[in-house]
């Protein structure tokens, strides 16, 4: 791809956008930054900044190339009036591809993205393959290329916003982890959800891996495939804590600081990607020796008079909190709530009524999941809180020793914090505080 003399607009002022800038900047373009919050800064000196942009800000610009960050709906008129005046519209994934030299390892599922991403960094590091987080996790991808020695491979973290965007984008190996109902305030409908998700396969061939969670619908693909489950048969099973390959004990997960089945499958997936580049399940063994997943993960925060407090944060889908009623082996009291994103809960009555003893909700959606846990009343209490701190203090009222207070919120956080790392924070501070 050639940009010497092109003129690009990057839509976004983001991590994602200035990286893309700072790219297409070094390939040789006239580069833009357009943005509709109401300063534009961090570009590089080069590069035009274009604040408090609007559709009409579109409509009179012009240019080469289109590339739009991941966070900004390229349905929308704000987009659309952009591309109208665009030789070529992608995004910053799209971009990155373009000019990263090395493999890519594209990671991509419903949950559980970030878990597997660093422990395929990890796997690889470890092992004499110099890898890097990158994409929806770590830094945007647009940075490898940039770097004076690249990684040889990418773990690259796609979620379904980036994917929309893409065109040539051709990764080596793909994991898909998990297909369920998320971003529903975004797509119109769940088939539309997964149609782009499912864009990570358009371009693969025979020669390339898919790692795929057993029973997944992934359409038939032209690629070497390989499979895992804690549940079903599959190519990666779990066998008394240990990862298992053709059958045989491969992995001792006693030995990372991983919890849950979900996590277990996390692992196999890592290991199968990182076994298609060449560094076999014995190698990622040692690798993993000590590995914790990130923090708001099923993150213990502490245990108190007997009474386990997990951060669980980053559940903002109800696929996310059902993995963590599933991985608990104590009786558990679940806070949960947040944002109202249109999100079915009433799916999960089954799990919880066979799993909690105590349900306390909060946030914007509370009244409405106080209505959708009625039927499992009888059995399993729901009280209704104001504030995180309240919902905090009335789950310990509700635990005895030998239970664990679950914060599996199971939709996003934006009603009530910046996001789940803050809506998590607080949640910690707060159990840190508990006497």
């Amino acid at each position: 791809m050639n940009l010497t003399n092109k003129h690009v607009i990057v839509l976004g002022a983001g991590s994602s956008g200035r990286a893309a800038a700072a790219l297409a900047l070094r390939e040789g373009a006239d580069v833009s930054v357009h943005d509709s919050r109401e300063t534009v800064t961090g570009l590089p000196e080069a590069v035009t900044a274009v604040a408090q942009a609007t559709v009409a800000t579109g409509a009179a610009s012009r240019c080469d190339l289109l590339v739009v960050s991941p966070g900004i709906d390229g349905t929308s008129d704000f987009v659309k009036a952009y591309a109208g005046n665009a030789g070529e519209m992608i995004g910053e994934i799209e971009l990155a591809y373009r000019f990263y030299e090395g493999q890519i390892i594209a990671i991509t599922g419903t949950n559980g993205k970030t878990t597997t991403t660093e422990m395929v960094e990890r796997i690889l590091d470890r092992n004499g393959v110099s890898c890097r987080a990158c994409g929806n996790y770590g830094i945007p991808f647009c940075e490898l290329p940039l770097m004076a020695t690249p990684p040889e491979v990418a773990a690259l973290e796609v979620s379904s916003f980036q994917l929309e965007t893409i065109k040539e984008f051709h990764p080596d190996v793909v994991i898909w982890l998990n297909f369920s109902a998320d971003h529903m305030d975004r797509y119109p409908t769940l088939e539309a959800y997964k149609k782009a998700k499912l864009r990570v396969f358009e371009n693969l061939t025979e020669e390339d891996h898919i790692i795929v969670r057993a029973g997944e619908d992934i359409g038939a693909r032209d690629a070497v495939i390989s499979t895992f489950s804690t549940e079903a048969a599959a190519d990666y099973t779990l066998d008394e804590g240990w990862i298992c390959c053709g059958g045989e004990k491969s992995v001792d997960l006693s030995v990372t600081r991983l919890r849950g089945l979900h996590n277990a499958e996390n692992a196999m997936a890592a290991v199968a990607a990182c076994s298609a580049l060449g560094v076999h399940a014995d190698a990622a063994a040692e690798a993993l020796r000590g590995f914790a997943p990130p923090v708001h993960r099923c993150e213990l925060v502490r245990t108190l008079d007997g009474v386990e407090y997990v951060n669980d944060s980053k559940a903002t889908n109800l696929h996310a909190l059902d993995s963590a009623l599933r991985s608990q082996g104590r009786p558990v009291v679940l806070i949960a709530g947040g944002k109202q994103k249109g999100l079915d809960y009433s799916t999960l009555l089954s799990r919880l009524k066979d799993t909690t003893k105590g349900i306390v909700v909060f946030g914007e959606i509370a009244p409405q999941l106080a209505v959708v846990f009625e039927p499992i009343s009888g059995t399993v209490p729901t009280a209704v809180a104001t504030s995180l701190e309240e919902a905090v203090h009335s789950a310990s009222s509700m635990a005895r020793h030998g239970d664990t207070i679950l914060f599996s919120p199971g939709t996003s956080s934006f009603d009530m914090f910046s996001g789940y790392e803050e809506r998590g924070d607080c949640f910690r501070s707060i159990v840190k505080q508990l006497k």
